[in-house]
């Protein structure tokens, strides 16, 4: 995967484009994604136009499909908003200052959301003892 150009952010049809891609079970090329689209105003070649730069920044993967290119996108929601939030953090002081802004952050958490929290510390606690063990053991 290319990774995600740091400091990237999403203009409006990029978003639209990206929750198709999310949504989909599949690579698909642009006439499905124009049909995906809320807007059915839009041109085809604006629609391959952004697709193709989502790809270039790292967002979207395109594969050939016949003589089309078909999208998907390069990685979950979860997987980009993480690695933005890490780009983001890159540059900050040690690990106590991206800590205190994580904690932080998270005030705001549900319970729910506090629970499943503790339950993916704990994985990633198991995985930090033992690296031979799958992501999220």
């Amino acid at each position: 995967m290319t990774r995600p150009t740091a400091g990237t952010t999403l203009g409006e049809l990029e978003r639209a484009i990206m929750e198709v891609l999310w949504a989909a079970d599949r690579p698909l090329v642009v006439r499905e994604i124009l049909d995906e689209l809320d807007d059915r105003d839009r041109a085809y070649t604006t629609v391959m136009t952004v697709s193709d730069r989502l790809a270039k920044k790292g967002l979207a993967v395109r594969v050939r499909d016949g003589r089309a290119w078909a999208y998907t996108a390069a990685a979950t929601r979860s997987e980009l908003t993480a690695q933005a939030l890490r780009d983001t953090m890159a540059g900050w002081g040690g690990d106590e200052s991206r800590a205190d802004v994580l904690l932080h952050f998270l005030r705001d958490a549900s319970p729910d959301e506090v629970a499943r929290l503790q339950e993916g510390l704990r994985a990633v606690e198991r995985a930090h003892a033992d690296p031979t063990l799958p992501s999220g053991q």
